[in-house]
């Protein structure tokens, strides 16, 4: 039994990932900025609802796979696919920790919004904290690299919210569907 549910974790992970890799993919705005291209896309959408259908840790994993294959695969993005995984996987193992807490399993509606800024809200920290870090680095001083990621701040503060919004109004639909069709079930969320 216990292999039977390790298989179905994987193929749940694997399917989310290739959902919010295909999101990601198609479905973008590209936005040049002075620090490099940034996106708004719906696949933040995906990673939060990720979290909220399969907890912390399968609902990050889905969630930083996705992202990561789309970074690997388009040359603009590559050098930061490691920050990629380990940013999404924090965005969606934080919602889903938030959205499974005290046995709600994703269908409290006040724990997935609570989860879904929170894991928006990480995400936006550490990309942002990284961009101005690397410039810093770089050689800049902190006040202009700040000053040079306000796109970006914008983007994902874009990003944030309408990632929050809707994921947060179709992840409990979403979650009585699995959950009617014994998906959940199957990986004991």
């Amino acid at each position: 039994m216990k292999d039977r549910k390790a298989l179905y974790v994987t193929v749940y992970v694997a399917i989310m990932a290739a959902i919010i890799f295909v999101a990601t993919y198609f479905i973008r705005i590209e936005i040049p900025t002075p620090t490099g291209p940034t996106n708004i896309k719906m696949g933040n959408i995906l990673c939060l609802v990720a979290g909220m259908l399969f907890g912390g840790i399968y609902g990050g994993l889905a969630a930083g796979i996705g992202s990561v294959f789309f970074d690997l695969l388009n040359p603009a993005y590559i050098s930061s696919a490691p920050f990629t995984l380990v940013f999404f996987f924090t965005m969606g193992a934080v919602c889903g920790f938030i959205s499974h807490s005290g046995g709600a399993k994703g269908l409290s509606t006040t724990r997935n919004a609570i989860g879904a800024i929170c894991g928006a809200l990480s995400y936006f920290v550490l990309h942002i904290g990284k961009n101005i870090v690397m410039l810093v680095i770089a050689g800049s001083e902190f006040i202009p690299a700040v000053t040079a990621n306000v796109a970006k701040m914008i983007t994902s503060g874009i990003n944030a919210g309408i990632a929050v919004v809707v994921s947060v109004l179709i992840a409990k639909p979403l979650n009585s569907l699995l959950r009617k069709a014994g998906v959940l079930a199957r990986i004991g969320k």
